[in-house]
C-alpha cells in the first residue's frame, strides 16, 4: 500500500532533450516482465528528470502538474500524505507550503520505510491499521488538515478486477479519513483505476465537496488505467437525520457541484 512520489518542484516538460533508447539484456534470474519494467524505467524521461532534479521518484511530477492546474498547495497549509514512500509527494508539499522542522505541517504515513524529510512528520505504519487514523490526527497536533493526498496502491495480483477493487477500497478508506480531518474548504486527491466503480465514488464525494472531477496528469503513463479523483471545497460530512425515509440526508447545494471527467 505504497505511493511512488518527491526537492525540485518545478513544472514544465520532461526536459533533457532526446535521449538514446536503452535496451536491457536478458538476465538469467529476471523474468520477461521484469526486463520490460526495467527497460521502461531506463527510458522514461520523468525518471531521468527526477534523478537530475533530486526528486525521490517520477510520481512527484504527477502532483506538480495537478497542483499547477488546480492550485491545491498554498503556503501555511497542513497536508496529510497517505502511502507516502519514498516521499516525492511530501517533497512537493514541503516546498509549496513552506513546512519546516521548526513547524512541520506535513504528515506522511506508509508501511514501507521512508527516509526522513525536513518539514515532514514521517510515520512508518500501515494506514489500514485500526489505530492509524488516530495516530495521524495526533501527529497533526489537534489541527485540521487542508489537503489529504493518497497515492496508495495495493500489491497487484495480475487479476484486473481484483486489483481494481483493492485500490478502490484504499480510496474509500482514505475518503472516510479525509471527512474526519479536513477543514472546511479543504481538498482530497487520490489515485484510482478505471473499472466502473470510480463513478460511484464520484457520486459519493459529491455529497460533501463542492467540486469533484477525474484528472490524469501527463506524468501518469498513458497506457495505465491510473486516474486521480480530485475533490475540492469540503463542506463537511453529509448528515443523515434518520432512516424513516422522510428526512433522508442533508445535502449541499447541487448548483455548486461539478463532476467533470478529465481522462
Amino acid at each position: 500500500m505504497s505511493g511512488g512520489k518527491g526537492k525540485g518542484v518545478s513544472g514544465g516538460g520532461t526536459g533533457g532533450g532526446r535521449a538514446l533508447k536503452v535496451k536491457v539484456k536478458t538476465a538469467r534470474r529476471r523474468t520477461n516482465s521484469s526486463n520490460r519494467w526495467l527497460e521502461r524505467q531506463l527510458n522514461d524521461p520523468y525518471v531521468r528528470r527526477a534523478k537530475a532534479e533530486g526528486l525521490r521518484s517520477r510520481a512527484a511530477y504527477k502532483l506538480i502538474e495537478i497542483d499547477e492546474k488546480h492550485h491545491l498547495l498554498k503556503p501555511g497549509m497542513r497536508v496529510v500524505d497517505l502511502g507516502a514512500a519514498p516521499g516525492g509527494w511530501s517533497q512537493v508539499a514541503v516546498s509549496r507550503t513552506g513546512s519546516s522542522d521548526a513547524g512541520p505541517r506535513i504528515v506522511a504515513i506508509d508501511y514501507l520505510e521512508m527516509d526522513q524529510l525536513p518539514g515532514v512528520i514521517v510515520l512508518e505504519k500501515n494506514f489500514l491499521d485500526d489505530d492509524a487514523p488516530q495516530v495521524l490526527q495526533d501527529a497533526l497536533g489537534g489541527h485540521k488538515a487542508d489537503l489529504v493526498l493518497s497515492d496508495m496502491a495495493a500489491p497487484t495480483t495480475g487479476h484486473k478486477k481484483t486489483d481494481h477493487l483493492r485500490i478502490m477500497h484504499l480510496c474509500e478508506v482514505a475518503i472516510e479519513f479525509a471527512r474526519d480531518v479536513l477543514a472546511p474548504g479543504g481538498a482530497f486527491l487520490a489515485k484510482v483505476f478505471r473499472g466502473g466503480t470510480e463513478h460511484t465514488l464520484l457520486a459519493d464525494l459529491k455529497r460533501d465537496f463542492a467540486q469533484v472531477m477525474h484528472v490524469k496528469p501527463a506524468a501518469s503513463r498513458q497506457d495505465s488505467a491510473e486516474l486521480y479523483v480530485l475533490a475540492k471545497g469540503f463542506r463537511g460530512r453529509a448528515v443523515t437525520l434518520g432512516d424513516d425515509g422522510d428526512l433522508g440526508e442533508v445535502l449541499g447545494d447541487d448548483e455548486d457541484i461539478a463532476v467533470r471527467p478529465d481522462f
